[in-house]
């Protein structure tokens, strides 16, 4: 219940306390991860239900896999917390498994957003992304979200009765405010404007999966998209951006959209979510174009959605009909050649990212330079409209965040928004409108201590604190 869209953090605190208590008693370790697992499987299907929503766009064709999806999704990523559980119980004492249990949902958080491509949703950091304390991820990052939120919750229980559990939750407590205070003082800090002000135009036709390869559908909602973008503005426009797979083909060929487009906004430079085919391979990608309609310059998504753009072996598999199913062209996408930054000239310098590419902070680091924002095109139609848009949006205004970069999100279906670099969302179109929005890119912030180190003092910390654990047991039995 702490995850979007209810963000009820304080509940997520209790529920975590009161696993806790229970691997706590459990000495021995397979019964302790075993309960660790039984934990994260009760999390990881309240808060992933929408994992099922993909599967329903065509019911008739994948339908059947909507339960297996689930199942799958909540008792392996639960494996996790099996592996916390599993720790906790390899130490001597109390305050050592709690220590233990700590540092094994931190070692969990850190490792699921890496092992396997990464699949970083759900963290128990993620909690706090309402509040002030999620501005401590300009320092620590999402994984020393986690770490601070478990510290705070289990080591008062790894005193030996209630009565030390209550005196040594004080300084829990005061760690919390202290993380809450850090947190407002840096949401009042003074924004500096930019030098010159950068304009965008973020598109939402509200598209809906099920309906938008359709033939009698598509040219309605491209008419859509290019009557939005065609709008008087207040203000002169740098930059228009339509969403992920906005348009139905390809982008070979499709010079006369291009001018078309060009046309209507008065020539207004674009980007535009599009396929595009080269040799026998398809990328889901990002068009620029100048405002003449020429293409400028292309992004090519890199960190694909395994099973939904791609199938492991799936050359292999599509001959017995296993293909990646978000696709429109061919049997799965083919990966770009990685992150980069796109000089888009009065726009400024933009980094892409292609919709699950925002919800790696790894991602937002790799392209080397840092950029003067951050572009998210994304295709939210996929996730359904109970959570998984808002989690979506989560996600991104933690990754402003912890770069103190604006980051700005064209969504198909929404949630369209303009995102400061302290994670505030400055402007937003609703899940399920049609509309546009015009808005002033807000100026970048210094670059935060996470943006320069990302990880590697957190999981340094991490390996520190477990060496120093294993340390004193085996002085222990010494």
């Amino acid at each position: 219940m702490g995850q979007a869209p209810w963000g009820a953090w304080w509940l997520a605190l209790i529920g975590l306390g009161a696993l806790a208590v229970l691997i706590l008693a459990e000495t021995r370790p397979v019964r302790a991860a075993w309960l660790g697992w039984a934990g994260g499987v009760g999390h990881f299907a309240a808060a992933m239900f929408w994992i099922v929503e993909p599967f329903l766009v065509d019911p008739d064709t994948y339908g059947w896999m909507a339960p297996f999806a689930l199942v799958f999704t909540a008792t392996g990523l639960a494996l996790f917390w099996a592996f916390a559980g599993w720790m906790s119980a390899l130490w001597p004492g109390r305050a050592c498994r709690a220590m233990g249990l700590v540092l094994g949902f931190g070692l969990a958080d850190l490792a699921r957003s890496y092992v396997l491509t990464g699949f970083p949703w759900a963290l128990i950091g993620h909690v706090w992304i309402d509040t002030p304390v999620a501005q401590l991820a300009a320092w620590f990052g999402p994984v020393g979200l986690s770490v601070l939120t478990v510290a705070v919750v289990i080591l008062p229980l790894g005193a030996r009765d209630w009565s030390m559990r209550g005196l040594v939750t004080i300084p829990s407590v005061a760690v919390l405010a202290l993380g809450w205070s850090l947190g407002l003082w840096r949401l009042a800090l003074p924004e500096v404007p930019r030098d010159r002000p950068i304009h965008v135009r973020l598109v939402q036709p509200d598209a809906e999966q099920h309906l938008k390869w359709r033939a009698d559908m598509w040219r309605l909602f491209l008419d859509r998209q290019m009557a939005l973008s065609a709008k008087p503005s207040a203000v002169a426009l740098d930059l228009i951006v339509w969403p992920e797979t906005a348009v139905p083909f390809l982008l070979d060929g499709a010079e006369p959209f291009f001018e078309r487009l060009a046309g209507a906004t008065g020539g207004v430079p674009v980007a535009v979510g599009i396929q595009r085919e080269i040799g026998a391979r398809f990328y889901n990608s990002l068009a620029f174009a100048d405002g003449a309609g020429r293409v400028i310059d292309v992004y090519d998504k890199w960190h694909l959605v395994p099973f939904g753009e791609y199938v492991p072996l799936g050359d292999a598999l599509a001959a017995f009909g296993l293909t990646a199913f978000a696709a429109q062209e061919g049997n799965g996408y083919s990966p770009g050649p990685g992150p980069r930054l796109i000089d888009l000239g009065r726009a400024g310098r933009v980094l892409p990212l292609i919709c699950y590419e925002a919800v790696f902070p790894q991602d937002v680091r790799a392209a080397g330079d840092r950029p003067d924002w951050i572009l998210q095109v994304t295709n939210d139609g996929w996730f359904g409209k109970i959570a998984g848009p808002y989690q979506h949006l989560a996600q991104a205004r933690l990754r402003a965040i912890e770069q103190g970069l604006p980051l700005l999100r064209a969504a198909n279906t929404g949630i369209s928004a303009a995102i400061d670099g302290r994670g505030r969302v400055i402007d937003a179109l609703p899940l399920g409108a049609i509309g546009a929005i015009d808005v002033a890119v807000p100026a970048a912030l210094p670059p935060t201590p996470y943006s320069r180190m990302g990880d590697w003092p957190m999981g340094a910390l991490l390996a520190f604190l477990l060496a120093a654990l294993a340390w004193r047991r085996s002085a222990k039995v010494h």
